[in-house]
Parts: structure tokens; sequence; C-alpha cells
């Protein structure tokens, strides 16, 4: 593993594993450690500037949120993820989306929604700017109230976990042509389904939403695979 890591900086509040933990997961995320690659503790430990339990401890967590995979008797591995996986992934997140856009026509506040249209408007100023980085963090913005809005904290922490576990490759789907912009039309649709409490439209227009990022992400993998054939 080449070195990328840098030393962290300790913060009072947190225990430490949680700090290595969240540093190794962004990382991944950001694939700056990527699929099928080895996680050698001693080095991890060495270029964040922490002993070996810490990372130990953050190894394993990492593996029961599935970015991660233990090969035995070789050691912890960044974990690839395959077309079944992100079958797998958006088939529950659907359903779950689907719930939560449900009970927040139900539950949220006036508040709530202003947020949501407050968001939706920079994230249409970042698709004209065609900033994807900051526009995969808008939507994972808009998504978490509504997760909250739902007033399920069990809900909104599943659907955390599934996020993440396909967050790395949103940068890649939400650049596609015309996806930024399509994703803010498909949450306006949501937004307003919101604010009129029509719980069965939200529902409806969050599952279709998750359908059509789940249609996106097939076709990066896709494309990729033809790259390789052609490159090979």
């Amino acid at each position: 593993m080449q070195k990328r890591l840098m030393p962290i900086e300790l913060d009072n509040y947190k225990p430490l594993r949680d700090i290595v933990f969240e540093t190794l997961r962004e990382a991944i995320i950001a694939g700056q450690l990527r699929p099928g690659e080895r996680l050698m503790e001693v080095q991890i430990a060495e270029e964040l500037g922490v002993s070996r339990t810490p990372v130990r401890e953050a190894i394993r967590k990492l593996e029961l949120e599935g970015f991660v995979v233990m090969v035995p008797r070789k050691g912890a591995y960044v974990a690839g993820i395959s077309i079944k996986d992100i079958t797998d992934v958006f088939e529950i997140r659907r359903a779950l989306e689907g719930l939560a856009a449900e009970l927040a026509a139900e539950r949220m506040t006036e508040e709530e929604l202003d947020e949501l249209e407050g968001i939706m408007a920079s994230t249409a100023e970042t698709a004209e700017q065609l900033d994807v980085v900051s526009a995969v963090d808008m939507d994972t913005g808009f998504h978490q109230v509504l997760y909250e809005a739902s007033r399920n904290e069990r809900l909104s922490g599943m659907l955390y976990h599934l996020r993440e576990q396909i967050h790395r490759f949103r940068t890649q789907s939400l650049g596609r042509p015309g996806r930024l912009e399509r994703a803010v039309v498909e949450h306006r649709g949501i937004v307003e389904a919101l604010r009129g409490r029509d719980s069965d439209m939200a529902r409806q227009l969050a599952e279709q939403h998750i359908d059509n990022a789940e249609s996106e992400l097939l076709d990066v993998f896709q494309e990729e695979d033809l790259k390789e054939e052609e490159g090979s």
C-alpha cells in the first residue's frame, strides 16, 4: 500500500478508534484506498501516527459496515463491489427510502421542508457549474434531512449505512451527462409531494428516484467493463 494517509489530529471528544475508523472510511470513499487493496495495520498506524490497536479496531468496524473483507490467513482488504452487490443494496434501499418519504410526509416540519428547498436550489446551482463533488455532498444532505424527518431513528440508521456502502461510486454516477439535472427534477417532485402531505406520492417518487440512481450506477459499471475489454 502506497503512503497516502496523513497523520490524524486528535479530538478530545472522540475515541481514537472512531477517528481512525472515520479516516479510513473517508479514504476508501474518496478512492485513496482502492478495492482489492490490502490494509496493513503496521503501515497504517505509522502513517496516521497511532498505535496498531485503534487501527485493528477500526478495520473490524469497517468489516461490519461492508467496507473491508477479511481473507483467512491473508488479512484485510478494501471490499470491492459487484453488480449483485449494487442490486442487493438498491433493492433494500428502494423499500426503505420509500418508507422514509412516506413517514416524512406525515411527520416533517415546515422548517425541514424549507431546508430541503434550500438544498435543492443549491444543488441546481452546482449542476449548472458542473461541480459534481459539491453536488454529491448536497445530495447526501437532502436525503439525510428526509431520513431524519421520518422520526424513525432505526430506519434513518439503516439507510445511512446502505448509502455509505455505495457512496464511493456516486461521484461517477452523478457525473454522467444530465444526471445532476434529472436528480434535481426528481428531488423537486419529492418535495412537492412532501409539502402537499401526500404520503403515497412521496413514497412512489422516492422509490422511482432510487430506481433511477441504480440504473445510472449500473451504466457506469457496464461502461467500465467495456473499457477494460477494449484495453485488454
